[in-house]
């Protein structure tokens, strides 16, 4: 039982950091395609388009929304927000097929 529940740690802690590698590249690629209006620079710190007085703005072109996008759907509200359920499920799941294991008919 040990066995399978290392081998599903492992699983998971490579998910979590597939999703964290994966967050980190989009959000440096997000700011290398990003086009700011006139009169704005991209700031690597804020992620947003400022002016002279830091009033800071989105991107608009379609290349940074889409990629903004994915990392949302990486993020908390996507895939990573199922981590919790997995988890449960596949914890679940073992124990209900270690129970059923050790039925004798």
């Amino acid at each position: 039982m040990f066995n399978v529940l290392t081998g599903l740690a492992m699983g998971i802690v490579i998910f979590a950091i597939t999703i964290g590698v994966g967050i980190v590249v989009l959000t440096k690629f997000g700011g290398s395609i990003a086009e700011c209006a006139t009169d704005y620079t991209w700031n690597v710190t804020s992620n947003k388009c400022e002016n002279v007085t830091g009033d800071g703005i989105d991107p608009t072109n379609a290349a940074w929304t889409t990629t903004n996008s994915l990392i949302s759907d990486l993020g908390t509200s996507g895939l990573a927000g199922w981590t919790g359920a997995i988890i449960a499920l596949a914890v679940g799941l073992l124990f209900i097929g270690a129970l059923m294991g050790k039925r004798k008919y």
